[in-house]
């Protein structure tokens, strides 16, 4: 399983001269920065994108869900168990054909090849799954927390931002964390919805380089090492909050 990780790195310190070798080396003798220069000179402005993308759906998707799976869970609204079981269903919905409804929206909406475009599509990924793991964690929280609030004459609103909004900090990190991760990666959705587009997410700048330069594939590989620093960075930096966030529910008394 890491063998292909150790690959794109160790190619993106070979020479191309080298990579034409058979077999190539396993490791860089004769290591090079080619590749690296190349993704500062022509990447940056996909890397860019992506992280505005990234963090664009991070925003929506905890603004919608954490106060979507506080209703679900707390207010208990009339249908709850019907829209908790759509947006289960939605989770199983294909991308590619959502892709193909949203191009068909955007095309008659004027607003394909942009980057809002894509921050909406990738939060209809990631907002069923924040709902469903925030209502999960808010159902265990004990009502004797919300119960004083109330007493005080708190309303739904305030008990949210006051009371449940603090203490679900693993469970908001865990949802921003793959909300992050869905839009970094999506490639569906880039393809389809800003394929022509002037600001365009790193997965398509890789796809264009390969198809433009599918020989310098030391440059490749560095594109792929340099757009998996931010994942990696914060799958390390959020690991404990994650641990934390998918035991979502299981709250001791």
């Amino acid at each position: 399983m890491l063998f292909p990780v150790y690959w794109m790195v160790n190619v993106s310190f070979t020479r191309d001269t080298d990579m034409r070798r058979d077999p190539p080396p396993l490791f860089p003798v004769h290591g090079t920065t080619e590749g690296y220069r190349a993704v500062l000179d022509q990447q940056l402005p996909y890397l860019g994108t992506s992280l505005l993308i990234g963090l664009g759906t991070v925003a929506l998707t905890v603004t919608l869900s954490a106060p979507a799976g506080y209703s679900l869970a707390r207010l208990r609204p009339r249908g709850g168990g019907v829209l908790s079981f759509v947006l289960l269903m939605a989770q199983m919905i294909p991308a590619i054909i959502m892709a193909m409804g949203f191009y068909a929206i955007y095309l008659r909406l004027g607003v394909l090849n942009n980057a809002a475009g894509l921050i909406l599509a990738d939060s209809t990924i990631a907002v069923p799954f924040g709902v469903l793991i925030f209502t999960a964690f808010m159902s265990g929280i004990p009502a004797e927390l919300t119960a004083a609030a109330v007493v005080d004459g708190a309303g739904p609103f305030r008990i949210f931002w006051s009371i449940i909004v603090p203490i679900s900090r693993n469970v908001i990190v865990t949802v921003s964390l793959f909300a992050f991760l869905w839009a970094w990666s999506d490639f569906v959705f880039a393809t389809t919805l800003d394929g022509g587009g002037s600001a365009q997410p790193i997965t398509l700048g890789i796809y264009r380089y390969i198809g433009n330069n599918n020989q310098q594939w030391n440059a490749i590989m560095a594109t792929a090492v340099v757009a998996s620093i931010p994942a990696t960075l914060l799958l390390v930096l959020a690991q404990r909050y994650v641990a934390a966030g998918v035991t979502a529910g299981a709250v001791k008394d």
